[in-house]
């Protein structure tokens, strides 16, 4: 299996009409509307409306198309992204106190042998990347690009260091803010864009620190949304989560990604990889979850989620028809009920049993959730995504929940405070 690490069509026959339609749209976008038309586009824009169908491009031929200004336009777009983002890009370094002793740094321990070069501390380095996320110059960037740092530099592109602070971090979505030492006065922030808006296979741009290499810049497309990750450091996870196969590597972690019109779309935080480097999956924490976790870092220092306290899992078909149940019902079954929680004290009922399905046991038994507030729950990420997304500590809720075989009852439930990492 890879490792994590930290760090509607046309037809094909039509396929340089769309390129040309969506490259030169992408290049009006990106000027703000300012863009002047060229005479491909005014050709390519009139033909497209006097059609009533986009599977039905017009008599358009290949030949009126000029691929020189096609191609030219698209670099125009990636170009512009770039200069644009760029005064709101940082590289971060980080360095560590460790411990000198030989075991520390993994030697063995001779007896009656020194080791003439320890010295009786010394500093790992590490490094990220990150963005200037609002007009106090505030830094973003990933929770374990700073985790344990004893010194942070931040540094921009015009080669400006500033040592910072960190302000308030949040393991859970693996965030973290950054105050710096001295004010930057031409600090620019982002534009932040909508993560919830996103659809698959939209364009996608990675700028970042990618082993070293300053303000690196990446693209390809969305390549899927709603998955869920979990921090290195943190037991819970984050949901909704973007995947894009825009190469991102160790040095990328904290850095955004970003939509064609150069707005922060997510944070880069992780990639699934064999070798330790791109193999086109990298995880990206969604920009509207930043915005709600951000500010009260800035504020506060840390976040507080509510917290149910149950272990779950999504109900497999197989699963319910063990159960009793239609192999349709969709739900999340309660395995462990967390003692002295917030779904204890609402009497929801964890496994009891486990039966085996093709040699594999699963927990049986328990509650099915299968909604929430009136929200239908299929799967036990919709849970996490609208108890993150959704509610406070101190929240109550109605659970809809399946139990004794096929026995619906609703549950009042007051959400608590999420327990620490750990």
């Amino acid at each position: 299996m890879g490792k994590r690490k930290f760090t509607g069509s046309a037809p094909i026959r039509h396929w340089p009409v769309v390129v040309a339609v969506v490259v030169l749209s992408l290049i009006l976008a990106s000027c703000g509307g300012s863009g002047t038309a060229t005479p491909v586009a005014d050709a390519v824009l009139a033909d497209i409306s006097s059609t009533s169908s986009p599977d039905t491009l017009g008599p358009l031929s290949i030949e009126s198309l000029d691929a020189d200004a096609i191609v030219a336009a698209q670099e125009e777009v990636m170009v512009r992204i770039y200069e644009n983002v760029l005064p709101s890009i940082v590289r971060i370094t980080v360095r560590q106190r460790v411990d000198g002793s030989p075991d520390s740094r993994g030697l063995p321990d001779v007896p009656g042998f020194r080791f003439p070069d320890l010295p009786e501390d010394f500093f790992e380095r590490g490094e990220g990347s990150g963005f200037v996320w609002d007009e106090e110059g505030h830094i973003v960037t990933n929770n374990h690009v700073i985790q344990d740092a004893d010194r942070v530099t931040v540094i921009f592109a015009d080669r400006t260091e500033i040592e910072a602070r960190v302000l308030g971090t949040d393991p859970d979505s693996d965030l973290a803010v950054l105050e710096l030492d001295e004010s930057k006065d031409d600090a620019r922030p982002v534009t932040l864009g909508d993560s919830d808006a996103l659809r698959v296979g939209q364009m996608a741009v990675a700028i970042g620190n990618p082993f070293g290499q300053e303000f690196t810049m990446t693209s390809g497309i969305i390549s899927a949304l709603g998955r869920t990750i979990r921090s290195g450091s943190s037991s819970f996870t984050t949901p909704e989560v973007v995947q894009t196969d825009a190469p991102i590597n160790p040095g990328n972690s904290g850095g955004p990604l970003l939509d064609r019109k150069g707005r922060v779309i997510a944070v880069t935080t992780q990639i699934i990889s064999r070798s330790g480097v791109s193999a086109g999956i990298g995880l990206s924490v969604p920009i509207n979850a930043a915005k709600q976790v951000i500010p009260a870092l800035i504020e506060d220092g840390s976040y507080e989620y509510s917290w149910l306290g149950i272990t779950g899992i999504t109900l497999r078909p197989e699963v319910a028809e063990r159960m009793d149940l239609p192999r349709e019902t969709g739900g999340v079954l309660v395995i462990q009920v967390a003692d002295d929680s917030p779904a204890e004290r609402a009497g929801l009922n964890g496994s009891d049993s486990t039966v085996s399905i093709e040699g594999v046991p699963y927990p049986v038994g328990g509650d099915i959730i299968v909604a929430i507030e009136g929200t239908a729950l299929p799967l036990m990420s919709d849970l996490i995504a609208f108890l993150t997304g959704n509610t406070r500590p101190g929240d109550k809720v109605v659970l809809d929940i399946i139990r004794d075989g096929d026995q619906r009852e609703q549950l009042d439930v007051t959400l608590g405070k999420r327990p620490d990492s750990g």
